[in-house]
């Protein structure tokens, strides 16, 4: 009899942690689906806002008064075929999303995005352009500088070898003249006279 008096009390037990576990488990799928179902349709809004957005900013909507804006976004999302499944409150949902960030999309739409990105185009092709022609620029500025150093240098050796020149002449000068003297003197035809020549004086360097 004591063996069936403690089968009976774990059976009690058992069936008093199931009736406390069951109610309690029973909640936690409830929330654990409610929140799955949550995320769903998030997902279903964010997708259809997405696509009502792209339609706003390339200019489809062109209703001005709020109730006729979201009618009309509405219509257009029950029509596009990615969201024939989706539940009317998500489309109108994303609609008034849409509608409330219209001014996002006129600010940002397509033409305005495109003319931003043209300008960009066009600048940064400019300053590529410059770099290439600062670069060009570079490469004539280094070639003129070498130019000019190689023209100074043969001017300078040139210089020095009319200077070496001019000294060796007025070397020369005085000797023939005294041997044209000696030559006159001794009876020789002097077929011309060369008269000594004292160096000019060198200019200053």
């Amino acid at each position: 009899m004591d063996a069936g008096m403690y089968i009976q009390i774990g059976i009690t037990i058992l069936i008093l942690m199931l009736a406390f576990y069951l109610p309690a488990n029973a909640r936690m799928m409830a929330l654990e689906n409610s929140h799955r179902r949550f995320a769903l349709n998030m997902h279903d809004v964010s997708e259809a806002y997405q696509l009502a957005h792209a339609a706003d900013r390339g200019g489809l909507f062109v209703m001005s008064s709020e109730f006729d804006a979201v009618k009309e976004r509405i219509a257009f999302l029950r029509q596009h075929p990615q969201l024939q499944s989706l539940e009317p409150e998500i489309l109108e949902l994303a609609a008034q999303m849409s509608h409330i960030s219209h001014d996002l999309a006129e600010t940002y739409g397509d033409a305005q995005v495109n003319r931003a990105r043209t300008f960009l185009q066009q600048r940064q092709e400019e300053i590529e352009m410059f770099q290439q022609r600062l670069e060009e620029a570079q490469v004539i500025q280094n070639e003129l500088r070498q130019w000019t150093r190689d023209v100074e240098m043969e001017e300078a050796i040139a210089r020095s070898q009319l200077t070496r020149l001019r000294d060796e002449l007025f070397e020369l000068l005085p000797e023939l003249s005294v041997q044209l003297q000696a030559q006159s003197q001794d009876g020789a035809p002097a077929s011309s006279s060369v008269v000594a020549m004292s160096p000019p004086p060198r200019a200053a360097e």
